[in-house]
């Protein structure tokens, strides 16, 4: 990853990732949830209102009956029918007093015989049924009353508030549920109130009778539906929890992998962002340039321009530095091609390779179609092997090396004199040029010893027939030095920083 990331920063921003990957199927499956007991609790208020309903009807119709039976009655004198009278009471279960009306008058009751009181029929719902708060008798019970009338008879049947309550308290047992009658309605404590019902929050089922002036109301108190999820569904909610922490792990698991050196660069190969950058070779004597060698850059989009260093290890570690350099030895062909006829012959174009690149005979198509891109005899493509990684000989590496040999293709070994296999790799393959380390050209003036080393080094290239290139060149003196020892080329601040295509181009036309 690059670099100046905070690492602190991301490892917050992780955690919290993780968190909401662990809480957004709670989160959800809670929801979910909490709908569903929505429904189960809605289907039940449904159901408990069709049931009062239906025993309500029931009641009702028995006192109909009652009332029905008397209304013939209506007019004749109350010694006559008051027997009649409290027959319906007695023959009725749910009935608690009949009366009988003349001209809006009631005058005949089964509770007093004779009896005088007007009979307003604005009182009743649809002009039937007639829900009060007691009478004289028994002040504190509801009771509700169904009139029947017909010409100036009617007959009036009451039902005992007590039944009404038994109702809404024995069927409506987790639920509230009321019993409206116009204005008026019944709670479950037997007492009538005014006026419109109080809010009923949760689940709410109002149902009104085909047959009777009168609705009933099923609803729950507030938090019921929590409560019911936390009776109904505590399997369900340990599976949120379940589930909850195997998202958190695979949140976890799919940001560290995103986040990852190896899926960073697999996404900046894919985008395009690893490019090549130029630095010139000059001949040792003249000085005039003899090419270039190119170097890999990640241009990355928010960090900016990112060090090899930084990158280049690692990628050779996990195998994509051979995609990478294909991807490098493309954008080099497109950028350089079109320009060969135009260079001094042969220039230069220096490459580096690892050990990952000769496992199998890839890289020979990779030069291949890279000298296709290029007038014939223009350049000499040049790859420069690095250590980090020792090169096993084998039956690959010596057809790999062979086949490029045959295509022209030289071969170097890079920072000669560091790596713990150079002395190896001259034995082994069939090498063209040593590039000596900087190290040894930046302590020329400072330390015999090396300087010592890098006077070995060139008396070993020279009796092996081979040609040099001394890298990190930034002073005169060090230039002086290695062009009185014959070293071929040179390579350095001196002569050129690695450039970005366009400016290497331009630089490339006054050289």
């Amino acid at each position: 990853m690059p670099l100046t990331v905070r690492p602190r920063r991301k490892r917050s921003t992780r955690i919290i990732m993780t968190l909401l990957c662990g809480l957004l199927p709670i989160a959800l499956g809670s929801v979910i949830l909490y709908m569903q007991a929505g429904r189960a609790l809605q289907q039940s208020s449904q159901h408990t209102a069709d049931e009062a309903l239906r025993q309500f009807e029931l009641m009702l119709d028995n006192t109909a009956q009652a009332a029905r039976e008397l209304l013939p009655l209506a007019g004749q004198t109350c010694e006559t029918v008051k027997l009649a009278l409290r027959e319906q009471v007695t023959r009725r279960p749910f009935v608690r007093s009949t009366n009988l009306v003349w001209d809006d008058n009631l005058y005949c009751s089964s509770l007093f015989g004779d009896f005088k009181e007007a009979v307003n029929p604005g009182d009743y719902a649809q002009g039937k049924l007639w829900l009060m708060n007691g009478n004289p008798v028994t002040p504190d019970t509801a009771l509700l009353v169904y009139r029947l009338s017909e010409g100036r008879g009617g007959a009036l049947t009451t039902l005992d508030g007590y039944h009404l309550s038994n109702i809404l308290r024995l069927i409506g047992r987790h639920t509230l549920l009321l019993l409206q009658v116009g204005n008026n309605w019944l709670s479950a404590d037997g007492k009538v109130h005014q006026g419109a019902l109080p809010a009923l929050p949760v689940a709410q089922s109002t149902l009104h009778s085909s047959h009777y002036a009168f609705s009933v109301t099923a609803a729950f108190a507030p938090g019921e539906t929590w409560r019911y999820m936390k009776e109904e569904y505590p399997p369900l909610f340990s599976l949120l929890m379940f589930f909850g922490a195997v998202s958190g792990v695979i949140g976890y698991t799919l940001q560290k992998r995103s986040t990852s050196p190896s899926h960073e660069m697999r996404r900046a190969l894919e985008a395009g962002e690893f490019i090549p950058y130029f630095q010139p070779v000059v001949h040792g004597d003249s000085k005039r340039w003899s090419g270039a060698e190119v170097l890999m850059r990640w241009n990355h989009p928010k960090e900016g321009l990112v060090r090899p260093d930084l990158f280049i290890p690692f990628a050779e570690h996990s195998g994509l530095i051979v995609p990478m350099t294909r991807a490098l030895m493309q954008q080099t062909a497109a950028i350089l091609g079109p320009l060969s006829p135009t260079f001094e012959a042969p220039f230069h174009i220096g490459i580096n390779i690892t050990a990952s690149h000769c496992r199998d005979l890839e890289l020979v198509e990779d030069c291949r179609e890279f000298l296709s891109a290029f007038r014939p005899g223009s350049i000499t493509l040049v790859l420069e092997l690095t250590e980090r990684e020792l090169i096993e000989p084998s039956d690959i590496t010596h057809q790999l090396f062979a086949q490029l040999r045959a295509m022209g293709v030289k071969i170097a070994i890079d920072d000669f004199g560091t790596g713990h296999s150079s002395l190896g790799y001259l034995r082994t393959f069939n090498v063209d040029f040593l590039k000596i380390d900087q190290t040894f050209v930046a302590m020329i003036d400072k330390d015999a010893l090396s300087r010592h080393i890098l006077d070995t080094i060139i008396e070993l290239s020279t009796k092996l027939d081979l040609g040099i290139v001394a890298e990190g060149v930034e002073t005169q003196a060090q230039c002086d030095y290695l062009a009185a020892h014959h070293v071929n080329f040179l390579q350095g601040y001196l002569f050129g920083k690695p450039m970005p295509a366009a400016d290497f181009i331009e630089a490339l036309t006054h050289h």
